[in-house]
């Protein structure tokens, strides 16, 4: 199978799954943990953990963008150490974007949230009903799985998402490239863009982007504005 009907089959194959069983919380556990686990090794300081798909070396960005900010030593981090046992965990069902972040932006500032919100949800929603050549596609499980995969990285777990889904959808290459647009942008190549999904159109490929910074935007919202409201509390 090609790489596009692999990826629609295993998208049909999850629904169908999905259907017919559902699984055990204790099984959703496992496979969060594991995928945020594995999510740590994807990259770390620019070394690519699959150096069979990819090598940083000869392809990392020389500009200098230092000169461009304050403090040239800011830049993304991995929320935990590799080799911990117990990393943190930041539980969207304790403080979530519709519940809590969306209405507290609104007090710090004027309608704000309403214009955030509305940026989330045309960009999470946005398809056209496509993969590739294919048309009348239902595309919201893999656009559920680029979003989420983007949060897991970030500690974030939704308790009623089974990240068995993420692990089956997108190969590796995708999510070294996923983490190095989300956390390490500068380091980005057209190589990199053109090694998956080669069969998608650039439309659909620049949607996969733009999904991804509205995934990290949120993400670090949640974190600054659970800090904000239990300083208020």
């Amino acid at each position: 199978l090609s790489e596009l009907e692999a990826l629609m089959e295993r998208m049909k194959r999850l629904q169908e799954d999905k259907e017919d069983e559902e699984a055990s919380q204790e099984e959703m556990d496992t496979r969060f943990e594991k995928e945020k686990k594995e999510s740590l090794l994807v990259i770390s300081g620019g070394i690519c953990a699959f150096p069979a798909l990819f090598s940083f070396d000869d392809e990392i960005v020389s500009t200098d963008v230092s000169r461009y900010i304050e403090d040239p030593g800011f830049g993304y981090k991995d929320f935990a150490r590799r080799g911990e046992d117990h990393l943190p965990t930041f539980r969207a069902q304790d403080y979530t974007w519709e519940n809590h972040g969306f209405s507290l932006v609104n007090r710090l500032y004027s309608d704000i949230g309403h214009l955030l919100d509305e940026k989330f949800r045309m960009v999470y929603n946005l398809t056209y009903n496509t993969m590739a050549t294919h048309e009348d596609v239902d595309t919201t499980t893999l656009r559920r799985a680029l979003f989420n995969y983007v949060h897991c990285m970030y500690g974030i777990r939704y308790d009623d998402y089974d990240y068995g889904e993420v692990n089956q959808l997108l190969e590796r290459s995708l999510k070294v490239y996923i983490k190095t647009v989300t956390c390490y942008p500068e380091r980005t190549t057209k190589r990199m863009y053109d090694s998956y999904w080669r069969q998608f159109k650039h439309s659909e490929k620049v949607h996969v982007n733009l999904l991804l910074m509205e995934a990290r935007m949120q993400a670090e919202l949640l974190y600054a504005l659970r800090a904000i409201t239990r300083h208020l509390t």
